[in-house]
């Protein structure tokens, strides 16, 4: 058996008996212990915990007992999602022993279909930037070139993913940390819509805007995952109810004739140029598979400032009580993150928190007309690991966030959106493009990414680690 099989070839291939659980675990165990120590992807490896767990699948397997849709395959979870019996530190020295009770929603939903948990994978300190490092477990590095970083915060993830170590990783995005390392990481990243896998979120912060989605090779991969962990629960009111069919029937979609909306740069972003002219060709792709597409310009304004002030505000409320005894056991970012958050009044929170609902009108106004919005899912290429992100970018100088001006407003809006590898550059680097659909259009999503890969597919190109 080979790295590099699909979630749903080893699902397969275990139901119909051809490979053990044991031995996919095996092989995937052994690529983890080739390039962990290159990259630091994983922060937490549960090779005896996996074992037990690849054992108990074989055995139902063999006794012919009911088995879920994925059984037997390998999972990496983010080290900010909780797992039962299993130390979740969520990238902070002050979590550094916590063993939770429970799993999270999503990782016990996996479990239950079959998954076999191989570890915790690395990430920002709750979370808070977008590219993975932290002061526990260090700088996550990208398997296409170990200089760089894989973007974050779900990095750990994508790197694990992209260099062959398991088919899925979990992850979070609450600002574009599934997609920004699906992009960095030429891989598949699916942000769900809001809601639509429960979340109780262990560490604070992110309140309104954070999403549980899956990093993977292919897009059915992410759908057989969604089709698991989707779905209402009670714990998180949030939560939406399951919809009727199946998430990957809807990959098999046709897009013929829908409605695609093009954006360079939504209007206010400076972009890359090697970036923009991979993913003007990929957005060239949808008309050759019949969708009307059509160049736009949103006139949206940027909503960086609404996104910083509501999210530093929530930091503050969430950890300004570590501060200043813990203060040099964290992420010096991360402090400066929560004091900035105490500068903000509880009259700017709620004009913050109102005018997302006003970005949120003129994005449905919007996106009446279009079916799927496309645009770079990141503005720069990755840059090199335990840097700062570029002030910089095509001549321009550029806010804080500029560098990733296509993820957090989707954030914002609770729309369903994903990363899809759109290409790669002359140097050998991956590049994004970000398909957005409607509010709760996750099964179309599902099939524009679909369609575009088939038309361009990418899971054959590889990284050399």
């Amino acid at each position: 058996m080979e790295t590099w099989l699909s979630a749903l070839e080893i699902a397969d291939l275990v139901r119909r008996k051809e490979i053990k659980p044991l031995e996919v675990l095996d092989v995937i165990l052994a690529r983890l212990d080739a390039v962990n120590p290159a990259l630091n992807a994983f922060c937490l490896v549960t090779a005896d915990v996996a074992r037990i767990a690849a054992r108990e699948a074989e055995i139902a397997v063999m006794k012919g007992e009911p088995i879920g849709p994925l059984h037997g395959v390998p999972l990496s979870v983010k080290d900010v999602l909780p797992t039962r019996g299993l130390v979740t530190t969520g990238g902070s020295r002050l979590f550094a022993d916590y063993v939770p009770e429970e799993d999270a929603l999503a990782v016990g939903r996996l479990k239950a279909a079959g998954m076999v948990l191989l570890g915790k994978t690395n990430t920002s300190e709750f979370g808070h930037k977008a590219f993975t490092e932290c002061p526990l477990f260090g700088a996550t590095r990208n398997p296409w070139d170990p200089t760089l970083t894989p973007g974050g915060s779900s990095g750990g993830g994508a790197a694990a993913v992209a260099s062959g170590v398991g088919p899925v990783a979990l992850g979070t995005d609450a600002g574009g940390s599934i997609r920004i390392p699906a992009a960095f990481c030429g891989l598949y990243g699916l942000k769900p819509s809001f809601g639509r896998v429960p979340d109780r979120a262990m560490f604070g912060g992110f309140e309104r805007v954070n999403h549980v989605g899956p990093i993977t090779r292919t897009v059915r991969d992410a759908a057989a995952v969604l089709d698991v962990v989707a779905g209402g629960d009670d714990r998180d009111r949030s939560s939406l109810p399951r919809e009727v069919g199946s998430f990957l029937e809807a990959c098999d979609g046709d897009v013929k004739g829908l409605h695609v909306a093009w954006t360079p740069d939504l209007g206010y972003a400076a972009v890359d140029p090697k970036i923009l002219a991979i993913c003007e060709n990929a957005a060239g792709t949808f008309e050759t598979l019949g969708c009307h597409v059509e160049v736009v310009n949103p006139g949206w304004e940027n909503p960086e400032e609404i996104f910083a002030t509501m999210i530093a505000a929530q930091f503050y409320a969430a950890w300004s009580d570590r501060l200043p005894d813990a203060e040099r056991a964290m992420d010096a970012s991360l402090v400066r993150f929560i004091r900035r958050g105490g500068a903000v009044s509880a009259r700017d929170y709620l004009r913050a928190v109102a005018r997302v609902e006003e970005y949120w009108r003129e994005a449905q106004t919007f996106l009446e007309r279009f079916d799927v919005l496309l645009m770079p899912t990141v503005a720069a290429l990755a840059f090199p690991a335990g840097a700062h992100p570029p002030r910089e970018i095509a001549g321009q100088e550029v806010s804080v966030l500029g560098w990733m001006p296509f993820t957090y407003p989707f954030n914002l809006t609770g729309q369903p959106a994903a990363s899809v590898p759109a290409g790669w550059t002359d140097e050998g680097l991956p590049v994004g493009l970000q398909i957005v659909g409607r509010r709760h259009a996750d099964a179309t999503v599902l099939a524009a990414s679909a369609a575009f890969e088939a038309a361009s597919p990418w899971r054959d190109r590889r990284p050399a680690i």
